[in-house]
């Protein structure tokens, strides 16, 4: 019953290292915010007394601590130099099924191979529906077993010619770790919508979505891969040498376009996502948002004290400061305080069916510090809003604190459009923007706030730019429903899962 858009996954992968389920283990854990419903790691070795390569996999639902407590896994089961993990999030109803816990793995003519993948094909149903007719079977509703089909039926002599023609045929969204009997293979889809990082750790090749994983395994961090890279490491594959590299070609002429949600909120602060500091980005958010608000134009009364700046934490912490010392560089008197405290222990065991039990759950993940808020001149600072739900409960609680007024900014566009390159979002009906034609006024008196003010489309895009001097693209579709890659809308969730 989230009320905020969901990433469908973490992903990361090493190559010959001695402790590689171990790291992506770690890793993992670093990256459980991309993904809590599951998670998976397959390794690669040659069993010597078999004479055959072995790729185990542990994979179940839960979250990384949970999934692998005991230590002899790594130990007795994940055994090899070589690994790859993904943490996972789902539609409702494949969320049960056990075989859409990824890594996926399969044994064919050629080998071994398992694969990890974060994003959305976009057109997964041309490709089900072409394999349907051959007579295919399927083992799971996600379309990254799309991707295995297109490898296995491939008639090229080499496994890497099969997967390389596999990408040639898929569409949309893809960050991609693959793993074959002695290779590790990172892809990123040409428009680069979903970020993947390079590092490297004790000479060993390392990749993963966000950064942060490889600051708790102490990797350094070498580059992104680049949209349509696909990069192949193999066990001789070290510090000294330089992987291997391919690149596919855009899809339909389309320029790159990486996923703004992530700055905005997807990534964690102390990620380097598209080549910059997430932390930088969301401050530059919160910049954009006083130029274009500030905070004296909202204010409607008098106060002994200054106004203050609370964010929802903790996503949107960086925006508030930003938004907080943009004022007061220009001369404009507010602080940013502590007004809402975060419980960080709330697992994802509440059931609520109801409206009541949905706002009780708000209340378990929230508080507030009445002492900060009483008799103060309010300002939210949010990074969306999707249904509304979740900030209306926030403003009543912050309501029940008696500040003298509440005004409520959000540090993005409203969100007006779904996302069909791996984020979960709302029915269109759903979204708050919709059920009120975006009317600003309308929403305000829905979440019951003094004012309502979002961040422009285009502020926004330069906020980013602005902070990131890449000179790639971003998409914006959730915010402006400007498509990059077409997409198949007639796909339903449930029949073709998106991960």
């Amino acid at each position: 019953m989230t009320d905020k858009p969901r990433d469908y996954c973490g992903i990361f992968g090493i190559q010959n290292h001695p402790d590689a389920a171990l790291l992506t283990y770690y890793g993992l854990h670093s990256l459980q915010h991309r993904g809590q419903e599951s998670a998976g790691i397959t390794t690669s070795y040659f069993d010597e007394e078999e004479e055959r390569w072995i790729m185990p996999t542990h994979r179940d639902f839960g979250l990384v601590l949970n999934v692998f407590d005991d230590q002899n896994i790594f130990k007795e089961e994940l055994k090899g130099r070589a690994a790859i993990g993904h943490n996972r999030y789902s539609t409702s109803g494949a969320s049960k099924n056990p075989a859409n816990i990824q890594p996926f793995r399969v044994h064919y003519r050629k080998g071994n191979i398992a694969i990890g993948h974060n994003g959305n094909l976009a057109n997964a149903k041309q490709l089900r529906d072409r394999f349907r007719e051959e007579g295919v079977l399927f083992q799971s509703t996600s379309d990254t077993e799309l991707i295995l089909h297109l490898i296995s039926h491939s008639q090229k002599d080499t496994q890497l010619e099969q997967v390389l023609e596999a990408l040639e045929q898929v569409e949309g969204a893809y960050s991609l770790v693959m793993l074959t009997d002695d290779k590790l293979i990172a892809v990123r889809d040409p428009n680069g919508f979903r970020p993947l990082a390079l590092g490297k750790v004790d000479g060993s090749y390392c990749v993963a979505s966000e950064t942060c994983a490889f600051d708790i395994i102490d990797a350094e961090y070498i580059r992104d891969v680049e949209p349509g890279e696909v990069l192949v490491m193999d066990q001789e594959s070290d510090a000294d040498s330089e992987p291997e590299s391919y690149f596919l070609e855009p899809e339909h002429g389309t320029d790159t376009s990486q996923c703004i949600f992530e700055y905005v909120y997807f990534s964690r602060p102390d990620s380097k996502i598209f080549g910059e500091n997430v932390d930088k980005v969301r401050r530059n958010l919160g910049k954009y948002l006083a130029k274009e608000h500030p905070i004296d134009e909202m204010l409607t009364k008098e106060t002994k004290h200054k106004p203050i700046v609370i964010s929802v934490p903790d996503s949107s912490n960086t925006a508030a400061l930003g938004y907080v010392h943009e004022n007061q560089k220009l001369g404009r008197e507010c602080k940013f305080e502590i007004g809402l405290i975060r419980n960080h222990y709330v697992g994802r065991t509440f059931i609520s069916p109801g409206q009541k039990q949905r706002e009780q759950k708000v209340r378990t993940k929230f508080n507030t510090v009445q002492g900060v808020i009483e008799g103060r001149s309010v300002i939210i600072v949010d990074d969306s809003i999707v249904r509304g739900t979740t900030s209306r409960y926030l403003v009543d609680m912050i309501r029940k604190s008696n500040p003298a007024e509440v005004h409520f900014l959000v540090s993005s566009p409203p969100i007006i459009s779904p996302c069909y390159y791996g984020m979960d979002f709302p029915t269109p009906e759903e979204l708050m923007a919709n059920r009120y034609d975006r009317n600003i006024d309308d929403m305000a008196e829905e979440i019951g706030v003094d004012s309502l003010c979002y961040l422009s489309p285009d502020g926004l895009v330069n906020a980013v730019k602005e902070a990131n001097v890449s000179p790639k693209g971003y998409c914006t579709a959730c915010f402006t429903e400007d498509y990059p890659v077409p997409v198949n809308f007639g796909v339903e969730k449930e029949a073709n899962e998106i991960i």
